[in-house]
């Protein structure tokens, strides 16, 4: 699949003119709507970076010139551009191109990149292997004003400035993240943009002192304290100029010209350089520069009004939204934090109702789970709603700030388990682990959208400590539990092995019973809502006499509630056999949720396959 007859192999787009390079980002807009329309994906992040993409590849050669994205999800121009176009038909599919960096998929890929503020910082680790290895090539991170609410992105741009270490950092500033930024960045590079009107200012002096014959030099060194008062008036130093770098902007991130001549500029240089572009997010098509923030991630859409192909089924997230708004009505300290992820978590309409208390912090997780804390410990009661993959970056806050001191707080994750289309980096396939080694905490696992109304209530007033509730992307309806009792349930009683599961995977364990049943084995299926804390004595008497278990889950193994189940019972001196079915160390593939169950043998036929041909069930020697 050809995206346009101008480009004929990658090293075409260093010879073309202004003019072409302008025809080629219309090529590139008008086939990323073509394809995401079709497949879902990330739409206008990546219509933002059309002209700064096109114009990297103009100055610099990404098989030996190292470019780093930040987050990474923009990245579909420089795919399309380094001869992927004709995979976007599976994008963000198995065996197709993934939505975002992978070095395992093209040499132009320099890193990996799902999660963000990380891009400067590995940038700096290639400039300084690049010194130490007395190689020659460019190092460019390209960053979003998003990203900078993170305080990974002010290490590595601390790091950076002051090690005069040639690399070129871009911040491409859209004035968005996924939701808008926030904070006192955003109020910083709003600031800053005041300096076009300096930058042009200089450009018309310039021109007009060049003209003037035999005096202009004179003239030039005369005005120079002039021009350097005008410059402090309008301009307040930048914090990256406080950093050490020598900073380039801002400028309009849609003008070729303007963004090569930068690029080169900085290039030569040799010095640690940020230029600041200013961008439009949805640039090209009327619906996602309007409502940026709903084109960030989109599923199959009609180009001609932008519409969903499909009506989205109520999620967890939605529900819990619905409910944290009908409890916060009744209790002034409810209140709901997030990370850059409030239409995400289903907390659009909290926002709007009670502003007063919703807070988005930006990409900023470890902040927002320790302001959590802070807010519990003065009495709020706190709900933090964010993703799965992203709840692993506030890791030690989890710890030191939630678990050591017993803060009542409540997450609400979600993304848990396999997620459909985003790939490797956004599986929230290690959050149980995470959880079920710290102390204090509790982890409820509805199987069904219907359970979060009363699994809400008793997180948020039958319990003292943190607690999580963890569920996936989407909804589903699965035996739902009615009454708030958060023990271990009997769902179906056998007698020549045990299933053991919990959330959405509750579904395919039943349908595996089922399968079973007609090769004449016969199975018990126990659900679990709580996992981190499962009464041995009480499992002990669903289970009886039966002694081979098998513990389902969505999970690795490594932490998982198998693992932990086989300690308690050796603990307890009961002799069962505990039999994980789960991920082990996988690493997961851009795949719908449906092939992720099959891939890893956790469909209904998965897991009857799995007990059917163990020894321990079937009587084989």
């Amino acid at each position: 699949m050809e995206i346009t007859n101008r480009l004929g192999s990658y090293s075409d787009i260093k010879n073309m003119s202004i003019a072409e390079l302008y025809d080629l980002c219309e090529d590139l807009r008008a086939f990323l709507l073509t394809n995401v329309s079709k497949t879902g994906g990330h739409l206008a992040s990546n219509l933002g970076v059309v002209e700064i993409t096109v114009a990297i590849h103009n100055v610099f050669n990404t098989i030996n010139d190292r470019l780093i994205f930040d987050v990474g999800h923009q990245c579909y121009p420089h795919k399309i551009l380094t001869g992927r176009a004709d995979k976007f038909k599976n994008l963000r599919n198995y065996n197709g191109v993934s939505g975002f960096p992978d070095p395992d998929e093209s040499e132009h890929d320099a890193f990996i990149s799902g999660h963000a503020s990380t891009s400067v910082s590995v940038a700096l680790g290639m400039a300084r292997a690049r010194t130490a290895m007395k190689k020659d090539y460019s190092v460019i991170a390209l960053i979003g004003d998003g990203a900078l609410t993170g305080g990974l992105a002010y290490e590595g741009l601390s790091d950076a400035g002051h090690s005069e270490e040639p690399l070129i950092v871009i911040l491409n500033d859209n004035e968005m993240s996924i939701a808008e930024n926030v904070g006192g960045l955003a109020m910083h590079l709003s600031r800053l943009r005041v300096r076009r009107y300096y930058l042009s200012f200089k450009k018309i002096y310039r021109k007009t002192i060049a003209k003037i014959p035999f005096f202009g030099k004179k003239i030039d060194r005369s005005l120079r304290k002039m021009k350097t008062g005008i410059k402090e008036a309008l301009l307040p130093l930048s914090m990256f100029e406080n950093m050490g770098f020598v900073y380039l902007g801002p400028a309009d991130g849609h003008n070729i010209k303007e963004v090569c001549k930068l690029l080169k500029t900085a290039r030569d240089m040799s010095k640690p350089t940020l230029i600041h572009l200013v961008t439009t997010k949805g640039k090209g098509y009327k619906f996602a520069e309007e409502n940026p923030e709903i084109y960030h991630g989109v599923p199959c859409f009609d180009i001609k009004n932008g519409e969903p192909s499909e009506a989205p089924a109520k999620s967890f997230g939605t529900a819990l939204g619905e409910e944290l708004i009908n409890l916060a009505k009744k209790d002034e300290r409810i209140c709901a934090i997030t990370a850059a992820m409030q239409s995400g978590t289903g907390l659009d309409e909290f926002a709007e109702i009670f502003s007063d208390r919703f807070f988005d912090v930006g990409i900023a997780e470890g902040h927002a789970v320790t302001m959590a804390a802070g807010l519990a410990k003065q009495g709020m009661k706190p709900v933090c709603a964010i993703y799965a993959t992203f709840i692993q970056r506030a890791y030690d806050m989890l710890f030191h700030d939630i678990s050591l001191t017993n803060q009542h707080v409540v997450f609400a994750v979600d993304r848990a388990g396999f997620v459909a289309d985003d790939g490797k980096t956004h599986q929230g396939v290690f959050d149980v682990g995470i959880f079920l080694q710290m102390p204090n905490f509790k982890v409820l696992c509805p199987s069904s959208v219907s359970e979060i109304k009363h699994i809400l209530h008793y997180a948020l007033y039958d319990c003292n400590g943190p607690v999580v509730i963890r569920y996936p992307r989407g909804g589903c309806e699965c035996y739902a539990t009615k009454k708030a009792s958060y023990e271990p349930a009997l769902l179906r009683e056998g007698k020549d092995a045990v299933l053991i599961s919990y959330g959405r995977l509750i579904e395919n364990t039943m349908q595996a019973a089922k399968l079973l049943d007609k090769q004449g084995i016969n199975v018990s299926v126990i659900k679990l809502i709580e996992i981190s804390d499962v009464s041995v004595g009480l499992l002990s008497k669903l289970i009886g006499e039966i002694n081979t278990i098998f513990v389902i889950e969505e999970c690795v193994s490594n932490g998982s509630v198998a693992s932990k189940l086989a300690l308690d019972f050796s603990s307890a001196n009961l002799n069962k056999q505990i039999i994980p079915l789960n991920l082990g160390k996988a690493i997961i593939p851009p795949a719908t949720v449906e092939e992720l169950m099959k891939m890893f043998s956790l469909d209904a036929e998965g897991i009857a396959k799995n007990v059917l041909q163990n020894p321990l069930v079937n009587g084989a020697d």
